[in-house]
């Protein structure tokens, strides 16, 4: 029994190693925020904004595990304009924002650099815009918070990294 038990430890120890090589080799995404607090249109309750932040994060992550493995891919973003607007006559516990399809389209402004064994494979700013965001098809869910915002980002990324979007 004791020589089965240790068997199963060392197989258990062999996995659990063989598994922080493959996470290590996998494309990672780190994802930053140049003065966020200035970001125009995210909300101004603390909780609210970095709610909004962690999503927008993860969106960028989930779409940075497509990349090639070994590949590692850090994002700036330096500007955020959620779609539609806050109407300030309607309070709820949560956010409100009014879609017009004027002047209130989706807008992310960031830097991005791609990099591989220490080399840098692609960099740039871009500047994410969705004029027609209430005309076009969206596959997001309409309870999603940036549903809007997503799209773009799918978008911008599958031109940019040219990864198939799925």
């Amino acid at each position: 029994m004791d020589k089965k038990l240790a068997q199963m430890l060392f197989a258990g120890t062999v996995l659990l190693a063989s598994s922080g090589a493959w996470a290590q080799s996998v494309a990672n995404t780190e994802v930053r925020y140049d003065k966020p607090e200035q970001f125009m249109d995210v909300s101004f309750d603390q909780r609210t904004r970095e709610e909004v932040l962690a999503e927008l994060t993860g969106h960028f992550k989930k779409l940075g595990a497509t990349l090639p493995p070994g590949q590692h891919l850090q994002i700036v973003v330096t500007a955020l304009d959620l779609a539609g607007r806050e109407d300030p006559r309607i309070r709820s516990a949560n956010e409100i924002r009014v879609m017009t399809g004027g002047a209130d389209w989706p807008r992310i402004g960031l830097s991005y650099v791609l990099e591989q064994d220490g080399k840098t494979l692609k960099s740039g700013d871009a500047t994410l815009s969705d004029m027609s965001y209430l005309t076009r098809m969206n596959r997001y869910f309409s309870g999603e918070r940036l549903r809007y915002e997503k799209p773009m980002i799918d978008e911008w990324f599958s031109k940019t990294f040219g990864v198939a979007r799925k």
